[in-house]
């Protein structure tokens, strides 16, 4: 088995974390949240989680990749049989490869929208809608642009081919000579498009408002809206899903950590890079945009609206009908691109990783194997929209949350909270708060139980009992990839007996 790769630089792993933590929810689910939570006042539960829920359970991640690659395992199967020497613990790690799988199946074909359209942009050959129309004739054109994507057409499938060959190149580079690399050019990139869009969305100004009374519409806090629960679950889902926790790629990357390497002060800055893009950037744009063309009355309705309406609709359409618009589109779904491609290399890496570190093979065999499988599921939720919204709900939302809790109780309970918290601190340039034990061995395991009981309790029973040939189709897919995960690391496992 070749030896394991190491990231070259602290910039670099720095860059390459926040890369997957920074994707499009960053810019697209994080001011829709916000405006239809209560403005300003989503902040208070969203800081209030980001402490006690996502910046302890990134350390969790960080130090639990370290700690299986210095002994040449980067997937959870294998660091949570290190961690807990039970047979059962290596089955629980297979959530660690079934989410982020999942999630790039159809991801990925999201990704390559953007890319479409920043395509469509550059050329000119995005809509330009009459402007005394109606809102709803105004933005049709763009509604159906984006059924083109959603059908699919041809079109739309060739961008999706093109972004699986463009991942798949990234990968095959290896993690120093291709991962980092392409953060060291795209992360910049990403934060110097942003900066230059959000410079020139706020300057906007229509005969319906400005973009600062977007911003004011956006952070105003409706403090009557901190005693809805459906706030706070909200704003613990929005920080959870922000810096990419229970998706087992930190854990991935950091496996290519040195044995000593810092990890606190590193992982603070790769986190402090996604609340730069998201809170600051993401909160400038989108939102801001849509209030100063359509006021503010209307700037509930285009929140509600959801995210992809947001991105690939009003936005588009608002770019239309500014000076250079074309432009200012292709920077915004280019953007996008950079974003979504960070994140989509990163979730790939668990299943790359495992086949090179179990079963031996080397990086290009990983990636080709990992390239087709993704190609072939992919097709699922893009000829089924309805199987999409499925995998999302299943692979992004409800078992990462479970994956996450049992990160949290294996590392801190069963593998010890003393070790796990000694894990954490080597090597660190600055020792966490020891207030922060006591916070990840109780605080952050109840908060997300709770988190997951409240998802169970009002969602899961709905879900259950509906579904139609897509839905039940998306259902037998992810069955299937987890049975055949489960039984991937049962040979590895004994592999490893056997060779040892």
């Amino acid at each position: 088995m070749e030896s394991r790769e190491h990231w070259s630089s602290r910039i670099g792993l720095i860059l390459a974390m926040a890369g997957n933590a920074v994707g499009l929810g960053n810019f697209l689910r994080f001011p829709t949240q916000a405006a239809q939570n209560g403005g300003g006042a989503f902040m208070i539960p969203y800081m209030i989680a980001m402490l006690l829920i996502a910046i302890p359970l990134m350390w969790t991640e960080w130090a639990i990749g370290r700690y299986g690659g210095a002994k040449g395992h980067g997937t959870t199967p294998a660091i949570f049989r290190l961690l807990w020497k039970n047979p059962i613990s290596k089955y629980i790690g297979v959530l660690g490869l079934f989410v982020p799988f999942v999630v790039l199946c159809y991801y990925i074909y999201i990704e390559s929208w953007t890319l479409g359209y920043s395509f469509y942009a550059l050329l000119g050959l995005l809509p330009h809608p009459d402007p005394s129309l109606t809102q709803s004739e105004f933005l049709k054109p763009f509604e159906n642009l984006l059924r083109e994507y959603t059908k699919p057409s041809v079109t739309a499938y060739i961008f999706f081919l093109i972004t699986v060959a463009f991942n798949g190149f990234i990968l095959y580079r290896g993690i120093s000579g291709g991962i980092e690399k392409f953060a060291k050019i795209a992360m910049p990139t990403l934060f110097i498009l942003a900066l230059f869009l959000m410079v020139r969305v706020i300057l906007i100004e229509t005969p319906h408002g400005t973009a600062v009374q977007g911003l004011d519409f956006l952070w105003h806090p409706n403090l009557s809206e901190l005693s809805n629960p459906k706030v706070w679950l909200a704003a613990a889902g929005q920080v959870f899903f922000t810096l990419s926790l229970g998706f087992g790629a930190i854990i991935t990357y950091a496996s290519y950590i040195k044995k000593d390497d810092d990890i606190v002060a590193s992982g603070l800055s790769a986190a402090s890079l996604n609340e730069l893009a998201e809170v600051i950037l993401g909160g400038s744009i989108a939102i801001p945009a849509a209030v100063a063309f359509f006021g503010v009355i209307n700037a509930t309705s285009v929140a509600s609206s959801g995210a992809f309406n947001l991105a690939f609709v009003t936005l588009p359409a608002l770019f239309s009908q500014l000076t250079g618009g074309d432009i200012l589109g292709f920077f915004w779904f280019f953007l996008l691109f950079f974003a979504g491609a960070t994140s989509s290399v990163a979730i790939t890496m668990p299943i790359v990783a495992f086949l090179e570190d179990e079963f031996g093979l080397s990086r290009k065999i990983a990636v080709t194997v990992t390239v087709i499988f993704t190609f072939l599921v992919a097709q699922i939720p893009i000829f089924m929209p309805k199987a999409l919204d499925e995998m999302d709900f299943w692979a992004g939302t409800f078992f990462v949350v479970l994956f996450a809790l049992l990160e949290v109780v294996v590392f801190f309970w069963l593998f010890g909270g003393e070790r796990a918290w000694e894990e954490i601190n080597r090597g660190a340039l600055f020792k966490v708060p020891k207030l922060f034990y006591y916070i990840l061995k109780y605080v952050t395991p109840l908060s997300l139980f709770a988190i997951l009981s409240a998802w169970t309790l009002s969602q899961l029973p709905q879900k259950l009992v509906t579904g139609d040939f897509q839905v039940w189709a998306a259902r037998f897919v992810m069955i299937f990839i987890l049975a055949l995960q489960a039984f991937m690391v049962y040979l590895a496992d004994r592999r490893r007996r056997n060779e040892g």
